[in-house]
């Protein structure tokens, strides 16, 4: 297992649709296992490919309370197939905008079908922080970032505030 670089915004790749994963072969199971080792490492609780790199629609994630309870989930080609009308509030942060936190207002519940590594097709509902975690991720997967469900004027700003820290960056 490698812990890889994340793709931090402004950088373009993020908002780049992913592609379905056709196979579930060798390469996918270790970038599974990479994934699961740099969300980890980060920390965080969800970690889409395109967040290291890779324009593949897999997502890791993990909401579990604690490291000795360790719940890695792997999702691969995940989709929402339904979500509640009723709206819930929570503060999202993000592993490709370090130390911004926004709440944002999503579905409180989702149904949700994905492939496990093991190419099972699986359907699954969820609330809570595992809801609001899927629904960030996927969005990865479709090229949209938690601060797009932001004003225009908080988008605005923190994306002059990462463009300067990248220029910053690449002059030094």
């Amino acid at each position: 297992m490698t812990i890889r670089p994340l793709v931090i915004i402004p950088d373009s790749k993020l908002r780049l649709v992913s592609e379905p994963v056709q196979e579930i072969t060798g390469e996918i199971r270790r970038l599974a296992d990479d994934m699961l080792e740099t969300m980890y490492d980060a920390p965080g609780v969800g970690l889409a490919a395109i967040q290291i790199g890779v324009p593949v629609r897999m997502v890791t994630m993990d909401v579990s309370k604690s490291e000795d309870e360790r719940q890695p989930m792997v999702l691969i080609n995940p989709e929402i197939v339904w979500a509640s009308e009723a709206k819930r509030v929570y503060e999202e942060g993000c592993l490709s905008i370090p130390e911004y936190y926004e709440e944002v207002e999503r579905p409180d519940r989702v149904r949700f079908r994905y492939m496990d590594l093991e190419g099972a097709t699986i359907e699954q509902e969820a609330d809570g922080l595992l809801a609001t975690c899927v629904q960030h991720e996927i969005d990865h997967l479709n090229g949209v970032l938690f601060i797009d469900y932001l004003s225009k004027l908080k988008r605005d700003r923190v994306m002059t505030k990462f463009k300067k820290a990248a220029k910053r960056e690449a002059g030094a």
